[in-house]
């Protein structure tokens, strides 16, 4: 058992950095940073699939708790990749005041190497989900 931990740890390639998900500097776009290499490496190659990266991620305008008369809606965008992140540009401008939610498998895991060692591996990959206000 001992065995198979330290070439778990030793073989692993995860990024120890959690994912960042945060609007731009100027709040006209959400970026993705610290993204795993070989996965970003992975979408280059399928970057011409839209479809790939939009089950990837998915950003939705939410209510306010404060308004009950808007629904949750997906946005409409345009998935850039870059070197180093991925950027979601949406079709309309993101509205000031306005929560949205943005659930993206990036990075995601079945579990941690100590889930693993426990034997308390989650079924399904977990999505990661945060909720930015504009």
């Amino acid at each position: 058992m001992y065995l198979f931990f330290c070439i778990q740890v030793a073989c692993s390639t995860t990024n120890s950095k959690p994912l960042l998900i945060d609007f731009s500097a100027d709040s006209t776009c959400i970026v993705f940073s610290n993204i795993d290499r070989p996965g970003l490496l992975q979408l280059t190659g399928v970057a011409t699939q839209d479809s790939v990266l939009n089950s990837l991620i998915s950003v939705l305008q939410t209510p306010s708790e404060t308004d009950s008369l808007t629904k949750e809606t997906p946005l409409a965008g345009k998935l850039t990749i870059t070197d180093t992140n991925i950027v979601f540009k949406p079709f309309r401008p993101f509205l000031r005041g306005n929560d949205y939610l943005v659930i993206t498998y990036l990075n995601a895991r079945f579990g941690t190497e100590e889930q693993i060692l426990k034997s308390q591996l989650n079924t399904a990959v977990r999505p990661h989900q945060v909720v930015l206000t504009r």
